[in-house]
């Protein structure tokens, strides 16, 4: 029989929990971390601005396309094996950025960097799934959403600390050097994690691998680029080429389903109308988190003149409405359903209305304190959303597709910042395209644009989010 945690409150049982939330916490982290630290880092590396951007995106790119298949990997040969694995890659790839000499080397090692955390986290959804039931799955997943949550924001506050604090003159290395430590506890605790496979030890699919591993990068790499190149013929060809091959995964995995051969990617899966749903709504918080975070920064830091460190205490106040939201949030939803997570995304899209009525009215002359109102509602708003939704789309599939479920919606997620960052350079950067830093009212104007991107999808998520309440309750 399949091993599987006893209770929450054993003491084993939680180590194994806080593992793999410990581990969550890094690889999103470092997904935001980097953001306060690129001036250190084009001053000491001599980094052009096309290669700043790579070192920010190389991640996210590398990230975003293994996901699927390091969920798959899992299923066949262990999720806890793999867990491992991804972590062991992760941190030596941290030693990699932390110690790279040169632009070039730190932008190789961002992207295997990615890579490693693709092979990890989608073990950690997947292990919660199988290994927890009822309440307790419940629980973790809130957790986990919260620690998710956590990490991006963490990013701002504690990337602008490492850097002002300079530890031992290391500067910017030590926000990658970090890991290590934290990556070695992991490795070593892992024992804690109970072991688990897919039911049938599926063969993996490596032709989908190539195939829809190629439509990712020509999908995720324009949308990338677009923020320092703009949409050029080679933009739109590439989305082109990129919705053709993955339209030929599609028919793909659709033979090797009918034929019984184990896909990469269950289409039947795919074709369900709450997990599509619950997908959607995946891609669409993660792209608001994404703009809102990038565009805060730059609002702030480089219009506004905050250093990093000044930038992080005041996001703050976010940090703790995110935190109070996320632990009320499991138990708001053992009550009353879905439509828990519907009121908070419609207070969430309540939360970027104030923002941009209150950046608006003032414009170049912003108070950055005035701002604490608005970003304690944010961060509500994120933890009533972002906290619970895991858990109740990856509720809607078998435990045998847990794995592959995973993969797809942590790729949902990464393909979600990567809208999200073109979505800064269509509404934000457009319009800061020519000034200088310090230019307080044209960054302002910037920043309400960006947020009415974050307005229209927060409100179709709420949307949504009301549809699949309506049904779970017909359903019933």
């Amino acid at each position: 029989m399949k091993e599987r945690y006893p209770t929450l409150s054993q003491p084993a049982t939680l180590l194994g929990l806080f593992i793999l939330l410990l581990a969550g916490f890094m690889t999103i982290l470092d997904l935001f971390i980097v953001n306060v630290a690129i001036p250190s880092i084009q001053g000491d590396l001599g980094a052009s601005f096309s290669q700043i951007a790579f070192i920010v995106a190389g991640y996210e790119l590398g990230f975003g396309v293994l996901l699927i298949t390091g969920g798959r990997l899992g299923d066949r040969f262990g999720r806890r094996r793999l867990f491992i694995v991804g972590m062991f890659g992760f941190t030596i790839t941290s030693a990699l950025c932390g110690l790279a000499i040169n632009p070039d080397m730190l932008i190789i090692a961002r992207v295997l960097q990615g890579l490693t955390a693709a092979m990890m986290q989608p073990q950690i959804y997947s292990s919660i799934r199988v290994n927890f039931s009822g309440r307790e799955r419940g629980i973790a997943f809130s957790l986990l959403g919260m620690v998710l949550g956590l990490a991006a924001i963490a990013g701002q506050v504690l990337g602008g600390f490492i850097v002002e604090a300079d530890f031992g003159g290391l500067g910017w290395r030590m926000i990658f050097l970090i890991n290590i430590p934290i990556g070695i506890f992991s490795i070593l605790m892992a024992r804690f994690i109970p072991e688990s496979h897919a039911p049938e030890r599926p063969l993996l699919d490596w032709g989908g691998v190539v195939i829809v591993s190629l439509g990712l990068i020509l999908f995720l790499v324009p949308l990338i680029e677009s923020q320092n190149h703009g949409w050029t013929i080679w933009s739109f060809l590439s989305l082109a080429a990129a919705a053709w091959i993955l339209f030929g995964f599609w028919r793909h995995q659709e033979r090797r389903r009918l034929a019984k051969r184990q896909p990469l990617v269950d289409t039947m899966l795919l074709r369900q109308s709450r997990f599509a749903m619950g997908g959607s709504l995946v891609l669409l918080i993660y792209s608001t988190s994404s703009v809102f975070f990038l565009c805060y920064a730059l609002l702030v830091q480089t219009g506004l003149g905050l250093s990093p460190l000044s930038a992080g205490i005041l996001f703050v106040p976010c940090s703790i409405g995110f935190t109070a939201a996320s632990i009320a949030a499991p138990r708001l939803v053992e009550r009353f359903g879905t439509m828990t997570i519907f009121w908070g995304a419609v207070f969430y899209t309540f939360s970027f209305a104030v923002l941009i009525w209150q950046v608006w009215t003032a414009g170049g002359d912003l108070v950055t304190v005035h701002l604490v109102t608005a970003l304690v509602f944010v961060g509500i708003g994120q933890g009533l959303v972002m906290t619970p939704l895991l858990n109740l789309v990856l509720g809607f599939v078998e435990e045998s597709k847990a794995g592959m479920a995973s993969g797809i919606i942590s790729t949902l997620q990464q393909v979600g910042a990567a809208v999200g960052l073109a979505a800064v350079s269509i509404f934000f950067g457009s319009v800061v395209a020519d000034a200088d830093g310090g230019n307080s009212g044209l960054y302002a104007s910037a920043f309400v644009n960006a947020m009415f991107y974050n307005l229209i999808a927060s409100l179709v998520s709420a949307i949504l989010l009301w549809k699949m309440a309506k049904e779970r309750v017909e359903g019933s």
